[in-house]
């Protein structure tokens, strides 16, 4: 069981958040995976300070280990490696977590599900009326196309859920933004070598 939520703000300057808290157990075994990561379209440094100690205020109430070693993962985990970079601006993410008691690390999911509205809602009030140009929402585009990349290429969940039969399709894409734009290269070739682009 798990929740799942991903927010592609209209305007470019509201950054994209994804957060996913999730308990499985089959046969006996039992863990929690999740996380919650930001991908602004422009950076804003004074933002991802205040996402970034937000959450590690949630994990510092269980273990001053967890926050540097979840952002790490995250750091990790959301890099579109053909391109050599990352989707946003990190957060934190694991998986497979049992090394504690149930009851402990519940209480620690619990604690970070609870930081995504106050990591997040004050950066949304904060840019919600900020005005934009066509070139910025251009740019916004853009680099929703590199977020579907990592989700189509890389996302565990994405790929596990594609490969399983019977699966709802919308369900599984859901993560994807509406839109997002894509500017393909041409090269053109002689016997030279290339000499257009």
């Amino acid at each position: 069981m798990g929740v799942s939520s991903v927010i592609h703000p209209k305007n470019p300057h509201v950054p994209t958040i994804h957060f996913n808290y999730r308990y499985f157990e089959s046969n006996k075994q039992w863990w929690f995976g999740g996380g919650t990561d930001l991908t602004p379209t422009y950076l804003n440094l004074e933002d991802v300070v205040h996402f970034h100690q937000t959450l590690r205020e949630a994990c510092d109430q269980h273990n001053p280990g967890f926050y540097p070693k979840f952002k790490k993962w995250c750091d990790d985990y959301f890099f579109i490696k053909h391109r050599g970079e990352r989707r946003g601006v990190g957060g934190i993410f694991f998986d497979d977590l049992d090394s504690l008691s149930k009851d402990k690390l519940f209480q620690f999911v619990k604690s970070c599900a609870k930081a995504v509205v106050p990591c997040y809602v004050p950066i949304v009030n904060k840019h919600k009326n900020d005005s934009f140009s066509p070139e910025e929402k251009m740019w916004q585009q853009l680099r929703r196309g590199r977020y579907v990349e990592f989700n189509l290429v890389y996302d565990r969940g994405t790929k596990f859920g594609l490969a399983t039969p019977g699966s709802r399709i919308e369900s599984i894409l859901m993560s994807l933004p509406l839109t997002a734009r894509y500017v393909l290269y041409y090269c053109t070739f002689s016997k030279k070598g290339a000499f257009g682009m």
